[in-house]
């Protein structure tokens, strides 16, 4: 992103920088804060603590995945500890939003899915959604959406690595 060290005719002095880069970078920055807000829409819509709203969201994206989250990798994604997930969860399942599973062969291992209460109260909410990003890609090729599906999908992975570098610093200057 630009330092503001351009020089005066507006081309960047980093050679890796362009002003398309920058917007880009606006954009992507723009969309992460509009995201957030419509998670916090959602959490006050469903009657819910935006972080409980996260947790579901998290949990509803992994089962779409096939792949349903343990308390422990939910812990992971949203930045709490142990502890605080599993008053969290214990809150979701008490709410019935959420239940608790151990349908592996491993009986120790625990995988979260939610109900079909919270099925309704999320598709009443990112349905409409939805619909209005399928109507905004409508012009697009297949071709282009799997090119801009492949760069976020690598953006997301630079920024999930510089994410758990930044942890492992942290942690391993603290401790």
């Amino acid at each position: 992103m630009s330092t503001g060290a351009d020089d005066p005719s507006g081309t960047p002095t980093h050679p890796d920088e362009s002003p398309t880069t920058d917007r880009l970078l606006e954009a992507l920055t723009a969309y992460g804060t509009t995201y957030a807000q419509v998670g916090r829409e959602f959490a006050a819509g469903a009657g819910l603590h935006t972080t409980d709203a996260t947790a579901l969201v998290e949990i509803l994206g992994a089962e779409e995945r096939g792949t349903p989250l343990t308390p422990a990798r939910l812990s992971e994604r949203i930045g709490l500890s142990f502890g605080a997930t599993s008053s969290l969860l214990n809150r979701l399942e008490t709410a019935h939003h959420i239940e608790r599973s151990r349908g592996h062969a491993d009986r120790r291992i625990v995988t979260l899915h939610s109900t079909s209460t919270v099925h309704e109260v999320a598709d009443r909410f990112f349905d409409p959604l939805g619909e209005r990003i399928t109507a905004l890609l409508e012009p697009y090729s297949q071709d282009e959406i799997e090119q801009l599906t492949h760069m976020l999908t690598g953006i997301r992975e630079v920024m999930e690595t510089y994410a758990t570098e930044a942890d492992h610093a942290r942690t391993t200057t603290q401790g």
